[in-house]
């Protein structure tokens, strides 16, 4: 077995250079839930070769309606070594760095964001995710980041856009709350998300949970999944893009 041979197909879509290109960058994501797993599996079955996982939760029965790692046989494993393993089943050559951390303003210096070419946001919990993503706006890299796909049934209506663009998203109205009120990232950036939004017409199975504030949200796989794909369609466009670009300006040179 080959590395050329695992990705012949993708190789005669895009032409050798795009493919080499792909293999050269540094990705880091965060969190590889519902979204993240979905994204991670994405980008190296399309060719990356560096890839950064991030992500401080163990498999959860709940997880396996949507997560790409959640099985009955990995409940209780650390999200990233499960995903890590399927990672390398899919591409051994790659290089997969699994971190069972949080990110957070206390951890985020050493994950060091100012060497990655790409970084993808995953996070659901909104500190974080508003730290992330002020921290990766400081850096040359660039930036994508999911919004909320729970309450979500309807993957047509999943869109693109620049996040001050972003509409009829709680999450993303949240963010630019936080924003307002603190600190705004220093550069635009792509997000996924969906204006739907369909409620909860069941009741949490968990009869054990702690009364909170916040009810938990309904999700399903395939609007998570198609979130997840579509960050790596963004990922590779990009970096197709910059592609074309060279071979544009080489070829004007001549």
């Amino acid at each position: 077995m080959e590395y050329n041979e695992l990705f012949a197909r993708t190789e005669l879509l895009v032409g050798k250079e795009a493919m080499n290109a792909i293999a050269s960058k540094q990705i880091i994501l965060f969190g590889v839930g519902g979204v993240g797993s979905w994204c991670a599996e994405g980008l190296i079955r399309t060719g990356v070769m560096h890839l950064t996982i991030v992500d401080p939760d163990r498999v959860a029965l709940s997880n396996i309606n949507r997560q790409l790692p959640a099985t009955t046989q990995t409940v209780g494993q650390l999200k990233v070594e499960a995903m890590k393993n399927r990672l390398l089943e899919i591409n051994p050559f790659a290089e997969i760095n699994a971190i069972p951390q949080m990110y957070c303003e206390e951890t985020s210096a050493s994950f060091h964001l100012e060497t990655y070419d790409y970084i993808i946001d995953a996070i659901d919990a909104l500190p974080q995710k508003a730290h992330l993503l002020l921290k990766a706006s400081k850096t040359p890299a660039t930036v994508f980041s999911s919004m909320g796909a729970a309450l979500k049934i309807d993957p047509l209506q999943i869109r693109v856009a620049e996040f001050q663009k972003v509409k009829g998203c709680k999450l993303a109205s949240a963010l630019r709350r936080y924003f307002r009120e603190r600190e705004k990232p220093r550069k635009p950036f792509l997000c996924v998300y969906s204006e739907e939004r369909y409620p909860n017409k069941g009741e949490e199975c968990d009869k054990n949970t702690i009364p909170r504030s916040v009810r938990t949200n309904g999700t399903v796989v395939y609007v998570t999944a198609v979130f997840g794909f579509t960050l790596t369609g963004l990922v590779i466009q990009d970096i197709l893009s910059q592609c074309d670009k060279m071979t544009f300006n080489f070829n004007t040179r001549q």
